[in-house]
Formats: C-alpha cells, structure tokens, sequence
C-alpha cells in the first residue's frame, strides 16, 4: 500500500465516506492528517489505527469507547490489557442485554397465548401478580 493516501482511496479502503474519516479527525480518534497540495493524506499509521477503530465498532465498540481505548490509560498500559479491560465491560453490557431480550421474548410469547376478551382483562390479570413479577425490576 502506498504512504500517503489520499482521503477517497482510505474512505475506499475501509468502505467509509470521506466525512466519517473527517469526524474521527474531529473527535481526535485519528491524528490530523499531513496536507499536500491542500489534500489530505494519510500515513500508514492513521489506516493502522482505523484498522482498530473498525474492529473496536464492529465488535460493539462506540466512538466514545474506542477513544477511552486510545486515550483513557497511562501511556504505559499495554494495548492487550486495555482490549481486555474494556472488553470484560463490554460483555457484561452484552451479557445483560441479552437476559432482557431473553425477557421482552419470553413477555412477548405470553402475549401471544393470551386469551382475554378485553385489555382490561389482561389489566386484572397482570395486577394479580406480585410487583417483582410484573415488573422484573431485577433486570432493571
């Protein structure tokens, strides 16, 4: 790959519009890039790091996430231990999501089997139940 890319050909390498890669600039997940004839170009250290970006998002990552990956360590904290940091947390985030839909599914399928005439008799019967029932405030 060359050195210097210009902005089209990384938006093209990474499947990215030009605007995005503009506003990873903005929010200081890429360096400024070096300008050459008033055109941005890239070095290959900005397409590693994009590299990263990309996996970081497709692994779940939001911006603000992948920013506290490149700036929210000591210098010295090695890139390993901050995968594993932020990914420990992001599977806990995960693994929660996943028991509420587990939950809104299971509600969902109740719904199904319902056999009420009138809402308000599915009003009576979901009153009927205790507080941690109905509103699975664990999960919360």
């Amino acid at each position: 790959m060359a050195d210097n890319l210009a902005i089209s050909d990384v938006a093209r390498v990474f499947g990215l519009r030009t605007s995005a890669i503009r506003y990873y600039e903005q929010i200081g997940i890429l360096p400024p890039p070096v300008r050459k004839n008033g055109q941005r170009r890239y070095e290959q250290s900005a397409l590693f790091r994009l590299a990263v970006v990309q996996r970081a998002q497709e692994s779940g990552f939001t911006l603000d996430e992948i920013r506290e990956l490149f700036f929210g360590f000591r210098a010295a904290t090695r890139p390993p231990k901050r995968w594993h940091e932020l990914s420990e947390r992001k599977i806990a985030e995960l693994q929660l999501r996943m028991r509420r839909l587990k939950l809104m599914q299971t509600l969902l399928k109740q719904m199904q089997d319902c056999r009420c005439n009138a809402l308000e008799d599915c009003g009576k019967k979901l009153l009927s139940k205790s507080p941690k029932e109905r509103n699975h405030a664990h999960l919360r």
